[in-house]
C-alpha cells in the first residue's frame, strides 16, 4: 500500500520568521549539532521522567543519540530514543513558532527596528537552525505512547508534508540533506570537534559512527564526595587546555539567591608575569550541561580572568540562539555570587592553609590588588587576602592587613604603609626614623602598584591606609641644634638656592639621623609618583617638599657658612641625596661634576 501523504503550508508569518532563523539568527552553522543534541537530550529527559514516574516502560531500547554521517550521499542521521512524538504533537512542536505567536513576534521586531534577537527567548526554533546547512530535512518519530508513528518533511520554503512511519522503536531520528557548501558536516571528525566544544557533558551517551564521543563527566553536578582529586585534575586539563595540574580548585553548588553549580580552577602559572600578554577569561557557560559561551567576558570581573573552569546555571534565560543573555542584571548576579564565593574561599584557605595560600599569593597577589583598584564592591574582602612584610617581622614574612590592625595602639587610627626597591632601601631611608623611635609598625611594599591601589583603597574598616613618607608624625623636640628662628632662616635660604627644583623648603620635626628627606608636594609617596609618571609619561615633574633636621650637624655648619660657594654645592647635593633615598631620579651627569668640584675643594 502507498502511505498517504499529507501536504500542509506553513503560514506567512511562519515564512517570515523560518527565513530570520535560517539567514540571521545563529552566528556560526555549527551551532545547529548543538540545537539538535540539546533538543534530543531534552527528549530523553522526559522520557526518564516518565519511567520513574511510572508513567512507562523504556523497555531495552537505552536513552542514547546516535548518529551517523554519510560523505557520498552528502547527509546527516541524528537519531535519539526519547520520549518520541504523536501526529499531534508534531504539527504543533514543529509549529511552534506558529503556536507561540510568529505574527506578534514580527510585529515586535518591527517596533524595535532592530537585529536584536533577545526578543524571542520565548520560541522554541532551535530545530528550525538544521536548514542553516540542510537544503531538504526529514523527521520520523515514534511516540513513547504507542501512538502510530509519523514521518515529516520540509526544504523550509514554505511547505512540509506528513505521513505514517512506523519504521523507529521510540525516539526521533532527522535526516539532513546538506548543501553543497555544509559538506564538512558529513565528516565524522568535523562533528566530534564541534560536539566536544558544546555537547561534552549532556547526559546521555552520544556516538557519531559507532564512537562514544561525550566521555567526559559533566563533574560539577556531581556530589563532591564521590570525587577523587585524579578527577578533578583530568576534568581541570581538558577544560583549561592545559597540560599542568591546576593549583587550586573549588568546587561548590548554591540554590539561593539562584541556583549555581561551579568548578572554580586557579592555574599553575600566572602566564602574565611570564611575559605572554593579557589572559583569557577561562570559566565556560553552561545551561544544564550545554555550553553556552566558551569566553564570557561579562560573567566574572576582569580582575578573575586567571580563574578557569564551568559555572552552569538552569535559570539563565536564553534567546533563541542560546548565543546571547537575555537578561545582564542575571548575569552580573552570577558574577556576584561567584565572586563573592571565590574570595570567601581565598580567606578561609588563608586561614587553614597558609602555606598554600601564600603560594596562590606569590603568583596571582596582582590580580587581587587590580581588583582592590577596579572592584570597589569587594574592596573590604580583597583588603583582607593583601600580604606585607613588616618592620616588626623578620624578612620574607607576610602579614595580613588584619594582623597589622590587632597589634595596632588604640589611639592609632591610621595605617602606615612603606614602598621602595627593597627592605633595605625602605630601611636606610629617612622617613622611618620617626617610627622606629615612636615604635609604631609599618607595612613593606616592593611594587608600586601597592601604594597605588592602597591610596584609592582610602579606610580598612574605621583605619585610614597613609603612607609612611606623608605621615604628620613628630619626634620630641630637644634643646640641641638651630633654634625656631634659625631653622626657618636656613629653610628660607636654601629654598633660594634650590629655586624652581623645589615649591618650599620646610623644618622637619620627624628626623633624627637624616639631615634631610624629600617628598611629593602633591601628598603622595614617591614609589606612587614613579609609578604614575611610567603610566603616564606626560605627567612630568611634581612639585617637591624638601624638609631639613634643624638639629643635624650639617644643618648648624650650613647655617654658620651659607654664604660660601661651597655650602650652595653642598645644598644642592643635599637635594639629590634625598631624591636618590626616595628613589626618584635626578640630573646623574650634574650630580658627578658637582662631587668632583666638592672633592676638589676639599683638598685646598
Amino acid at each position: 500500500m502507498t502511505k498517504q501523504v499529507e501536504k500542509m503550508e506553513f503560514q506567512t508569518e511562519v515564512k517570515k520568521m523560518l527565513d530570520i532563523v535560517i539567514h540571521s539568527l545563529y552566528t556560526d552553522e555549527e551551532i545547529f549539532l548543538r540545537e539538535l543534541i540539546s533538543n534530543g537530550t531534552d527528549a530523553m529527559e522526559k522520557a526518564r521522567y516518565k519511567q520513574v514516574s511510572g508513567d512507562a516502560d523504556l523497555g531495552e531500547l537505552p536513552l542514547e543519540i546516535r548518529i551517523k554521517t554519510d560523505k557520498k550521499n552528502n547527509t546527516l542521521h541524528i537519531q535519539d530514543t526519547g520520549i518520541g512524538m504523536t501526529r499531534e504533537e508534531l504539527i504543533e512542536n514543529l509549529g511552534t513558532i506558529a503556536h507561540s505567536g510568529a505574527k506578534s513576534f514580527i510585529e515586535q521586531l518591527k517596533e524595535h527596528d532592530s537585529e536584536d534577537v533577545n526578543l524571542i527567548g520565548q520560541f522554541g526554533v532551535g530545530f528550525y537552525s538544521a536548514f542553516m546547512v540542510a537544503d531538504r530535512v526529514e523527521l520520523r518519530t515514534k511516540s513513547i505512547t504507542g501512538a502510530k508513528g509519523v514521518y515529516w518533511e520540509s526544504d523550509g520554503s514554505g511547505t512540509y508534508s506528513l505521513s505514517e512511519d512506523d519504521s523507529l522503536e521510540r525516539g526521533t531520528q532527522i535526516v539532513l540533506h546538506l548543501k553543497s557548501k555544509s559538506k564538512e558536516f558529513a565528516k565524522a571528525d568535523r562533528l566530534k570537534e564541534i560536539i566536544k566544544q558544546y555537547s561534552s557533558f549532556v547526559s546521555f551517551p552520544v556516538y557519531v559512527d559507532e564512537e562514544k564521543v561525550n566521555t567526559v563527566e559533566a563533574l560539577w553536578l556531581k556530589n563532591k564526595k564521590q570525587i577523587g582529586e585524579e578527577e578533578y585534575k583530568e576534568f581541570y586539563k581538558f577544560v583549561a587546555d592545559d597540560y599542568q595540574e591546576p593549583m587550586l580548585k573549588y568546587h561548590f553548588s548554591v540554590d539561593a539567591p539562584i541556583a549555581i553549580h561551579a568548578i572554580l580552577y586557579v592555574p599553575a602559572e600566572n602566564r602574565e608575569l611570564r611575559g605572554f600578554g593579557q589572559m583569557d577569561y577561562g570559566v565556560r557557560l553552561y545551561s544544564k550541561r550545554v555550553m553556552i559561551q566558551e569566553v564570557n567576558e561579562s560573567l566574572l570581573p576582569k580582575w578573575l580572568r586567571f580563574l578557569k573552569g564551568v559555572v552552569d546555571s538552569p535559570e539563565i534565560p536564553l534567546n533563541i540562539s542560546r548565543e546571547t543573555m537575555q537578561d545582564s542584571l542575571l548575569m552580573k548576579k552570577i558574577g556576584k555570587v561567584l565572586t563573592g564565593r571565590f574570595l570567601k574561599y581565598l580567606l578561609d584557605l588563608s586561614k587553614k592553609d597558609e602555606e598554600t595560600y601564600l603560594k596562590f599569593y606569590e603568583k596571582f597577589g596582582v590580580f587581587l590588588k587590580e581588583g582592590l583598584a577596579s572592584d570597589t564592591d569587594n574592596k573590604e574582602k580583597i583588603l583582607k587576602l593583601l600580604r606585607f612584610e613588616s618592620s616588626k617581622e623578620e624578612a620574607g614574612k607576610l602579614i595580613s592587613i588584619g594582623d597589622y590592625e590587632s597589634r595596632m595602639k588604640e589611639d592609632n587610627t591610621e595605617i602606615y604603609y612603606m614602598s621602595g626597591p627593597s627592605r633595605m632601601a625602605i630601611e636606610k631611608g629617612p622617613y622611618l626614623e620617626v617610627f622606629k623611635e615612636k615604635d609604631i609598625e609599618v607595612l613593606y611594599s616592593y611594587d608600586g602598584l601597592d601604594d597605588y591601589v592602597l591610596s584609592m583603597a582610602g579606610t580598612y574598616g574605621e583605619k585610614t591606609f597613609v603612607s609612611a613618607e606623608m605621615a604628620d608624625l613628630a619626634l620630641e623636640e630637644t634643646a640641641e641644634g638651630l633654634t625656631e628662628e634659625q631653622a626657618k632662616e636656613l629653610a628660607g635660604w636654601m629654598k633660594e638656592v634650590l629655586g624652581s627644583k623645589v615649591s618650599d623648603v620646610a623644618v622637619s620635626k620627624r628626623l633624627k639621623d637624616s639631615p634631610v628627606l624629600v617628598k611629593s608636594a602633591m601628598g603622595m609617596s614617591s614609589h606612587l609618583e614613579k609609578w604614575l609618571t611610567m603610566m603616564d609619561a606626560s605627567s612630568g615633574v611634581m612639585p617637591r617638599l624638601l624638609e631639613i633636621n634643624p638639629n643635624h650637624r650639617l644643618m648648624i655648619s650650613l647655617y654658620d657658612h651659607k654664604d660660601e660657594d661651597k655650602s650652595r654645592l653642598a645644598v644642592e647635593q643635599l637635594f639629590d641625596n634625598a631624591m636618590l633615598a626616595a628613589g626618584l631620579p635626578v640630573d646623574f651627569p650634574e650630580l658627578v661634576e658637582r662631587i668632583n668640584r666638592m672633592m676638589e675643594d676639599s683638598f685646598q
